[in-house]
């Protein structure tokens, strides 16, 4: 697709759209205050499942403790049920309204010993992450053995600098905000890297269904407003390398504030 064509695509799509977003009455969307989130990611030996869930179960100590106080908005943990050969078995997380706000609950971590339990040194391989959001909203509470799910994907060269706040504000957002409202998920955020890892241009589309059953209502509702915007796809490839798209559904624990 020649340049004049993407972008005549990315603008119609935004257009449909937004006209979707405006017949639904979705309150305009708008840039959020960065939310800072910090992921350890760790690949488990089955045998020592049962070990890294004391050890989680340990660290809510801390969690609830600095969620309590204000240092951090939201905390939980992962366990993945779509294993990958070089992939991560569980994850925890937690986030904050700042960086020194994550930093501040990874030092207590350090210093509490937290980062050495035994079960972790077992762990075949372990990466960290720090992503940062300016889309989201979640609805504040407690939800066990929900599911969380990822979709990530990659920009393509010579996209706008704005193409995340793009697709959040036209697509993204009004989206889940309805699902939030529904009651089919606990949380979303759309999030880029904060400390780059990966190759700039990666973004995430993150949501927590409170159950199995949120995941299907939440997957109708994205193919319905393909149906209902036809221009939505064409204007999203635009942006986005589809070939690299990639998803990670887990089963989640989490505490919002």
């Amino acid at each position: 697709m020649n340049g004049k064509l993407k972008a005549f695509a990315v603008v119609c799509a935004i257009a449909v759209m937004a006209g979707c977003a405006a017949v639904a009455q979705t309150p305009e969307v708008k840039e959020k205050p960065p939310l800072y989130s910090y992921i350890g990611f760790w690949a488990i030996p089955r045998a020592q499942w049962a070990d890294m869930e004391k050890s989680t179960a340990a660290d809510e100590k801390v969690l609830s403790k600095a969620l309590a106080g204000g240092t951090i908005v939201g905390y939980g943990n992962d366990v993945n049920l779509v294993h990958q050969p070089d992939g991560p078995t569980h994850d925890d997380w937690w986030s904050a309204m700042s960086m020194a706000g994550l930093l501040n609950v990874l030092e207590q971590f350090y210093q509490s010993g937290g980062t050495t339990v035994p079960v972790l040194g077992t762990a075949t391989r372990h990466w960290d992450n720090i992503y940062v959001s300016r889309y989201y909203n979640w609805r504040p509470g407690t939800i066990k053995n929900g599911y969380t799910y990822v979709a990530q994907y990659q920009l393509k060269a010579g996209a706008a600098d704005n193409a995340v706040e793009t697709l959040s504000k036209s697509l993204v957002v009004p989206l889940l905000e309805q699902q939030l409202a529904a009651g089919n998920i606990q949380e979303y955020e759309v999030d880029t890297e904060a400390v780059h890892s990966d190759a700039p241009g990666m973004f995430l589309i993150v949501y927590i269904a409170n159950s199995a059953e949120g995941l299907d209502k939440v997957n109708a509702a994205r193919v319905e407003a393909v149906k209902a915007s036809p221009l939505a796809s064409p204007g999203f490839g635009s942006l986005v390398d589809v070939p690299a798209h990639r998803d990670y559904l887990s089963r989640t624990n989490a505490t919002y504030k």
